[in-house]
């Protein structure tokens, strides 16, 4: 049987079901990633669930996200991270070593292996050959403990890349494309494969800025071949010996097949506040600006600062404008200061800021309310920025620069100046400094781990009872993120291991309110949400669906969900369901209750029952598109009771 990368690469690690699409299979898992915004919890479920040592391959936790220490919160939280991977088994990449998704392709990513991450854009390193995705944190860290990943079997849709890329057009403007063509749920239920001649003059870097942002189609993960550039790549990291080649094999074929020839492309940009909002840049050209920003794990490559540097090398930002550089790693920003890349955007204006995630998650760098932000970055949903009030573009290293110069947006194809041919640096920096190895099992033993006082423990949470009548606090509309659920930034992400307060901040954007209705809720039998398509869609924060259920929230019933989210919502009790009818969606108002009968029984008989609305002579059929497994989490009220119960069977026999 001929075989794609894709099916290749989950044929070789399935431990349960079949290879048929929708269905559930579950894969082993080779590496994990986690960052310090999600793998607090990630840390406690560990320890809730007795986890002597991790069982993967390679382990590594990052801290990326909440770099910012205005008070004791953060840096306490990075100690007990420090300590939990030295108890556990792990890699610790420590504050300032860079964003995770590039600097575990630089020192540990390899061909062929399937890697989990607690971030949604752990597909970026797809670009190496693997089957990388975002998950839950508690999905990862059963993937810590050995346990295998349960997915659903997705279509794998191949894009032949054609063509040569013109100047001023770089890779971050082939991903805009296929989002220009199918918007944020283009690829949900899919892994997105690329193959085809264009390939050859894409670098491993590049290939991780499209598979970066595969997150944002909704797509299971991207795939690269392994090929000869992925063998350069390791080798000028010294790890040439983890190369293997990996292709599809000739003749093999795709669920959905389609082509971009990238000679066709034009610079394109993402308009507020969606990054499927395409257009051509010349359609938004002369739009004022206050902030050009350039970095992020969407483009986090050498090459993507040193262009940047020099189309303003010698030049001035114009008046007013914040030009912020986010390196993305140590080693990159050592070659830019050796390449005086750094020299060059400095004196042109630029504020340089410390290689993390930063901006891009909302920690620091927020612009001004009222003001248009260009920026570099894989998301523009509202609030994400850390302005609640924001409007922000995403665009290429290219146009950031470009319009940085002029004040407003750019088409980087109208300066009268030669397209910059960038080079990569001879002998590249390989720096292992801040990225800790696991310390040694019987050592590790003796760790303790270290708890601030900002760290709180996942309160028990109930069983799924057999008779709900839950009024519905929020009706929402279609593409509702996990920022807008529960946001990040500065404000709230330091409260990422203390449920109860980050709690406080669930669903602020949408209603200030809910926080308040929700306590309520809880102690009166818990409440419903309404939602319509892509429910979800965004980052994966577990906190997202932890938060509305410490509230009180019991269902969701919507018009369909993003795939994190939705199993994020199944491993903490909440039942996930959706219209069979859509158009009952506009049959059911806020204030109403769902009245749901003979619950545990039905969930289990079939996919398909109905909902009475109280008062009311509305009917609503629902389905849901559990697997026996997830019935079963869902009727313990949540994984961490699963697991515990056979944790104590195991335990008494």
């Amino acid at each position: 049987m001929l075989l794609n990368i894709t099916e290749k690469l989950i044929k070789s690690h399935l431990v349960a079901g079949e290879m048929v699409s929708g269905k559930e299979i579950g894969l082993k898992i080779d590496q994990t990633l986690t960052q310090d915004a999600t793998g607090t919890m990630v840390m406690l479920e560990l320890e809730a669930m007795g986890v002597e040592r991790a069982q993967t391959e390679a382990s590594a936790q990052y801290v990326d996200h909440n770099i910012i220490q205005v008070d004791n919160k953060n840096a306490d939280d990075h100690l007990f991270l420090q300590s939990a991977t030295r108890r556990f088994g792990l890699y610790y990449s420590r504050p300032g070593n860079g964003v995770s998704h590039p600097v575990h392709m630089q020192r540990l990513a390899k061909p062929g292996k399937t890697l989990l991450g607690s971030d949604s854009h752990t597909c970026a390193n797809g670009c190496m050959g693997m089957l990388a995705m975002g998950a839950g944190g508690m999905d990862v860290a059963l993937a810590i403990a050995g346990e295998p990943m349960y997915i659903k079997m997705p279509k794998v849709w191949g894009i032949k890349l054609t063509g040569k890329l013109p100047d001023w057009v770089s890779a971050k403007d082939i991903i805009f494309e296929l989002l220009r063509r199918h918007d944020v749920k283009g690829g949900v239920g899919k892994v997105i494969e690329y193959y085809g001649p264009g390939l050859e003059q894409l670098s491993a870097m590049d290939r991780h800025v499209i598979a970066n942002m595969g997150a944002e189609l909704g797509a299971t993960g991207t795939v690269f071949p392994s090929d000869e550039e992925i063998r350069r790549f390791l080798k000028e990291q010294g790890r040439e010996e983890d190369w293997i080649e990996l292709t599809a094999d000739t003749g093999a074929t795709y669920d959905i097949e389609e082509e971009i020839n990238l000679s066709e492309l034009v610079p394109l940009i993402a308009k507020p506040s969606s990054p499927g909002n395409v257009v051509p840049v010349s359609e938004v050209a002369g739009t004022p600006i206050y902030q050009s920003y350039v970095g992020s794990s969407a483009n986090p490559g050498y090459r993507d600062f040193a262009v940047a540097a020099e189309i303003v090398k010698g030049k001035t930002v114009a008046k007013g404008i914040s030009f912020d550089i986010n390196p993305t790693s140590r080693q990159m920003l050592t070659d830019l200061v050796k390449e005086s890349h750094i020299a060059s955007l400095l004196q042109a204006g630029a504020r340089l800021h410390q290689a993390g995630c930063n901006g891009c998650i909302g920690m620091g760098q927020a612009p001004a309310t009222g003001r248009n932000s260009l920026r570099t970055t894989p998301r523009n949903f509202p609030g994400r920025s850390g302005t609640q009030e924001d409007s922000v573009y995403l665009c290429s290293p290219e146009t950031a620069a470009a319009s940085a110069l002029t004040g407003q947006i750019t088409d980087p194809r109208t300066l009268n100046m030669p397209y910059p041919k960038i080079k990569e640096p001879e002998n590249p920096t390989i720096d292992t400094t801040l990225l800790d190895e696991p310390l040694p099992y019987e050592e590790a033993k003796k760790v303790e781990l270290y708890k601030g006082p900002n760290i709180a423990s996942i309160p028990p949470m109930d069983a799924l009872p057999d008779e709900l009548d839950l009024p519905i606090l929020l009706k929402m509309g279609d593409n509702i993120s996990t920022d807008e659920i529960l946001a990040g930034g500065a404000r709230v992400l330091p409260y990422r291991s203390n449920l109860p307060e980050i709690s406080k901040f669930a669903f602020e954007i949408i209603d200030k309110t809910y926080y308040t209705r929700g306590m309520a809720s809880v102690v009166t039998g818990g409440h419903a949400i309404i939602g319509g398509f892509n429910y979800g869609q965004g980052s994966s924060r577990e906190h997202a669906a932890l938060a509305p259920r410490f509230l009180g929230l019991r269902v969701a019933l919507v018009k369909d969900f993003a795939r994190i989210h939705w199993q994020n919502l199944v491993n903490f009790g909440v039942l996930p369901l959706t219209f069979v009818n859509e158009e009952d969606y506009d049959q059911i108002e806020q204030g109403d209750i769902l009245q749901l009968n003979d619950l545990r029984n039905k969930i289990q008989q079939g996919n398909k029952f109905t909902i009475n609305v109280k008062g009311k002579n509305i009917s609503i059929q629902a389905t849901h598109s559990l697997s026996e497994r997830q019935v079963e989490v869902i009727l313990h009220g949540g994984l961490i009771n699963l697991v515990k119960e056979r944790l104590k069977k195991v335990s008494s026999i």
